[in-house]
């Protein structure tokens, strides 16, 4: 099968929340557990009898029953998981794990145990500063939840078991790694919408169940010809982003995604996690250390150089930033990266949007300003 039929498999998978892979892994007597932040560590929730599903709503109509229980100021990504769950689409889950990473994300735990009353919800605590006293207050966090996990599904939480579970993920994480490098060549070989169905899909199913999909997929890449042009090379940077939609309004005014940080994307969620050593304080340092996120305190500029690094590595032009409207924590980040990348010199632009794609033809004309003001 070549790169092109994997990507029209692939487009299905994103279409429901409920996918092959989810059915793959439930035909062998694997529990769904979904997730909604990447400061929940899949490898914990990809212990044998488990598999991960990083929670969409793909196609969401309108979100007009969450927004009784919601207030409109709450960013739409909370409200359209909110509106799946009562309207039944996520009955195939078998409990939900969530990290404390923003207020709306806590009135959803709220409103889904008020309403839905799932049989296992968990709330992780995630410190907001690095530090040993930081590691330590996580690692006792993610200590509950894997008692949590073996009281409620019998899973095997030893060493033995999380070492296995880290094992798999990096081994999954480096075939990811490998397609991603083809995105530094100067005429890659796959667009940054085609990059992002496969990573999507990786978040949206199990690790196992695709192992041998993603091997054959990076293999397919080898064998493609097909070079697509583009104006500029663009580095995206933001929250959540599930759905490829807002990508493709981006690749479609000739910009070539080839390099994202943003909590959904490549980088840094495929870092590999040490294999050495105790696995629960290995798991726990590398979902910290990742600083993705600007709810992590005192990380600004760290965040800031990690971008400008990303645009020298990827020979980016310019920078994209994005975040949902009404999210407070990207709201301020973004501003403050926009002055520091200005004051280092590079091209950026600043898209505040919706979680389901809205006013494209703004957003179009924003983009093709954007590109022609780098001289592109």
């Amino acid at each position: 099968m070549n790169f092109d039929a994997w990507q029209a498999q692939l487009q299905l998978v994103l279409d429901q929340p409920e996918n092959v892979f989810i059915e793959r892994a439930t035909a062998a007597g694997k529990i769904p557990l979904g997730y909604t932040c990447s400061y929940v560590p899949r490898a914990l929730l990809s212990l044998d009898g488990l598999v991960p599903v990083r929670l969409r709503a793909p196609g969401v109509a309108g979100t007009e029953i969450a927004d009784i229980y919601l207030s409109n100021v709450i960013c739409s990504y909370t409200r359209s998981l909110l509106e799946y769950a009562l309207d039944g689409r996520y009955g195939f889950l078998g409990g939900w794990v969530f990290a404390a990473g923003c207020d709306h994300i806590r009135r959803l735990l709220d409103n889904l145990a008020y309403l839905v009353k799932p049989a296992f919800v968990h709330m992780l605590d995630v410190p907001h500063r690095q530090g040993q006293a930081a590691l330590d207050w996580y690692v006792e966090e993610l200590a509950v939840l894997c008692r949590k996990l073996n009281a409620t599904f019998g899973v095997d939480t030893g060493n033995a078991a999380l070492s296995k579970a880290i094992a798999r993920q990096n081994r999954f994480n480096q075939k990811l790694q490998a397609i991603a490098e083809r995105r530094k060549e100067k005429q890659p070989p796959l667009s940054g919408v085609e990059f992002q169905r496969i990573m999507i899909a990786a978040l949206c199913g199990g690790q196992e169940e695709m192992l041998d999909d993603l091997e054959k997929m990076a293999a397919a890449l080898k064998e493609r010809k097909i070079r697509k042009p583009y104006r500029a090379r663009l580095l995206l940077v933001g929250g959540n982003i599930d759905d490829i939609a807002f990508i493709q309004v981006l690749e479609s005014c000739g910009g070539m995604v080839v390099a994202d940080r943003f909590c959904t994307g490549s980088i840094p969620g495929m870092a590999l996690m040490d294999e050495e050593g105790d696995p629960l304080q290995a798991i726990a340092r590398h979902t910290l250390s990742r600083i993705a996120c600007p709810r992590m305190m005192e990380e600004l500029d760290v965040r800031l150089q990690a971008i400008l690094q990303l645009k020298a590595e990827y020979t980016a032009d310019g920078v994209i930033i994005e975040n949902l409207k009404f999210c407070d924590i990207w709201g301020i980040e973004s501003a403050l990266l926009v002055q520091g990348l200005r004051d280092a010199g590079v091209p950026v632009l600043r898209l505040e949007r919706d979680y389901r794609l809205s006013g494209e033809g703004q957003l179009r004309t924003r983009v093709q300003a954007f590109l022609e003001s780098m001289g592109k």
